[in-house]
């Protein structure tokens, strides 16, 4: 065989071998690239622009054309030209929707860059929402195990909804806990008799539950309850709406009148829809029909329209703490968490560097940060809903204090060198000593001291400290006392630190004063929290141009005897009626004035029952009016009037 045949005969063995091997594993590719639904738009819909038609015909330059359209949505984006970046962001995810970059970076432009744009606060919420809404609702159902993507999510609720930077942040707070007040409910009334971490986080457990156990389908919901499914078909032909998240706003809205007593006063100015649905509520008088149906249309709600898991929100409440689900940084910490869950699924000797746990666990303990500093937050769903000034106040939740140091170990693991035991100095472990010293200060100002002193003895005794501080011997061997006010006054300026000494002290004067009759720990409590309000007012507060009825750095009501008002009763609305009574009946004129109505909202149908069956005395006797409560009534409703029509002018104040 001569020279040339044998390369000829090699030649026609190679195109054959390949010829095999493409059959095979062009197959095998194929079926992959189904499987994990790696494909790209092979073809143009009605309706789709010009170039991503061109996209979709250039086949295999594709490639080539969405770097064109790449390099000219940054250098629009650069130039300010962000509406032009939007819209070529949107033909690059049509074209490429496994490229996890364009995602976040149109999610970014929408949320940060056009947000700030608008002048008001409700433009603005709307852009940061449309943002959100394209990064979870389409970007990770198109990627749904890429970690860097669940962490841009992440950073958006807790950097610009939960964070104070945005003018308009106050505003995003109200707005978003109205929005998820009404797909999940009110949250959890903690028993006085269970107030125990393991109680509590069976109570939210308990919360989101029955959303789990939901039934997914319609057919599932008429096998589990057929009134429920007659419920979902009246509502639907009568009202003309699917089921969805309105039919949960109207549901959660006739619950809230109904709670307010104002059934009668909504319903004569109330609009026809607004009396259909009351009139299906009366037909329909099966409560456990209407739950059922209520949490069916939830979970729904939650995985077609949020694209959440519930029992993934189940899971994170055993784990890291009683999540309000009203709240930015819970949906901060979903979405991390499950970030660095599908991560460490995805993680393999090839791709380790390339997957950021460092930073993705950052936002985990974070958001669980800003849950301790934040997340018991009580505000007015009605007003929201009317569009007035609403009261909103976050406060420090202390059944948060264990899990920071309860996640250290695992995410030290996941961290590599940069938690290293060799380090002189290592970020997660300074993270929990400053962690520690919040928790600390806050126990201390509330006047529980066993627990400020348990802290500060594990603080003391960490074995994973940091010991670059040359400081760190001499405060660590001050008392407690000494050691607390040092922490006040190192960081008073802050909002989270104002935020928790001014709730540390009204706790401390409504609990440790009040309720053991204890006038002297009343004032002085009081006056404190007077005092360490009006500093951080002086430090920070001014009025802008977006900020609605809030200013910016407005965690507090600048009002504070409106402040300390209200937050006498959220204290007194969380207790039993025995305690109630009490802390009532200590409390001056002017603070029994706030509690008043919600008192009576709270606990007269309960009282009236007690009282019919021989076992009670009349509500008024047991909660007697307070003198001047009508002059009262109107002096407070002028108040948000005044609010409400003064707005923000754009005049800087300070």
């Amino acid at each position: 065989m001569s020279h040339i045949q044998r390369v000829r005969l090699f030649a026609i063995l190679c195109l054959f071998a390949g010829l095999v091997g493409s059959g095979f594993f062009g197959t095998a590719i194929t079926n992959s690239a189904g499987r994990n639904e790696l494909s790209y738009t092979d073809r143009a819909e009605d309706g789709d622009p010009p170039m991503v038609a061109l996209g979709v015909a250039m086949g295999a330059m594709r490639g080539i054309f969405v770097n064109y359209l790449w390099i000219r949505a940054t250098n629009a984006k650069e130039e300010g030209q962000f509406y032009e970046a939007v819209e070529l962001a949107g033909w690059i995810t049509r074209l490429q929707p496994r490229l996890p970059q364009v995602w976040t970076f149109h999610a970014w432009n929408m949320a940060y860059n056009i947000s700030v744009t608008t002048q008001t606060p409700q433009e603005r919420w709307g852009w940061v929402n449309s943002g959100i809404q394209l990064l979870r609702n389409e970007g990770i159902r198109a990627n749904p195990n890429d970690m860097h993507m669940h962490k841009e999510l992440a950073w958006i609720f807790l950097h610009k909804i939960a964070g104070y930077t945005d003018d308009s942040n106050q505003y995003y707070k109200q707005q978003f806990a109205y929005e998820w007040q009404n797909i999940l409910g009110r949250k959890p009334l903690i028993d006085p008799e269970h107030r125990d971490r393991d109680s509590v986080i069976q109570l939210y457990v308990d919360w989101i539950q029955p959303i789990v156990d939901a039934p997914a389908t319609r057919k599932g919901l008429e096998a589990l309850n057929p009134k429920s499914e007659q419920i979902a078909k009246m509502y639907e032909s009568g009202m003309g709406e699917d089921l969805g998240q309105r039919f949960l706003e109207r549901y959660t809205l006739q619950d809230e009148i109904k709670r307010a007593g104002r059934i009668g006063s909504v319903m004569r100015v109330a609009g026809p829809k607004t009396r259909a649905f009351q009139a299906i509520q009366e037909k329909f008088k099966d409560e456990q029909a209407w739950t059922d149906l209520v949490n069916h249309v939830r979970k729904r709600v939650l995985m077609d329209d949020y694209f959440m898991e519930p029992v993934r929100m189940v899971q994170q409440i055993r784990k890291f703490g009683p999540i309000d689900y009203r709240l930015p940084s819970a949906y901060a910490l979903y979405w991390g968490s499950r970030g660095t869950d599908v991560g460490q699924m995805q993680v393999n000797e090839h791709n380790a560097d390339s997957l950021d746990f460092l930073n993705a666990f950052r936002l985990v303990m974070q958001s669980i940060q800003d849950l301790w500093r934040f997340g018991d937050v009580y505000f007015n769903y009605l007003d929201v809903h009317e569009q007035r000034v609403a009261y909103y106040q976050g406060v420090p939740n202390p059944y948060f204090v264990p899990t920071y140091g309860g996640m250290l170990e695992e995410i030290v693991a996941q961290s590599g060198l940069f938690e290293a035991d060799r380090r002189p100095y290592r970020q997660f472990s300074a993270g929990y000593e400053n962690f520690l010293k919040d928790s600390i200060r806050f126990f201390y100002r509330r006047g529980d001291h066993v627990q400020a002193e348990y802290w500060f003895d594990v603080l003391r005794n960490w074995p994973g400290q940091n010991m670059n501080d040359p400081a760190r011997i001499d405060e660590m061997a001050l008392s407690l006392k000494d050691f607390s006010e040092k922490q006040i006054f190192d960081s008073m300026g802050s909002p989270q630190v104002a935020v928790s000494e001014v709730s540390g002290a009204l706790q401390g004067a409504y609990y440790s004063g009040l309720m053991v009759g204890n006038i002297d720990v009343f004032n002085a409590q009081w006056a404190y929290a007077r005092s360490a309000h009006a500093y951080f007012f002086s430090e920070q507060f001014s009025i802008v141009v977006a900020a609605s009825d809030k200013a910016r750095m407005e965690y507090m009501d600048r009002d504070f005897p409106f402040l300390a008002g209200n937050f006498f009763v959220n204290v007194l609305t969380s207790l039993g009626p025995a305690e109630a009574e009490i802390l009532y009946g200590n409390a001056p004129n002017d603070l029994r004035q706030y509690a008043y109505d919600a008192l009576r909202t709270r606990f007269k149908g309960f009282v009236d029952q007690l009282e019919a069956n021989g076992d009670s005395e009349p509500f008024d006797l047991i909660f007697p009016v307070p003198d001047g409560m009508e002059e009262f009534r109107i002096a407070y409703e002028r108040k948000l009037e005044a609010r409400q029509a003064q707005g923000d002018e754009g005049v800087m104040k300070k």
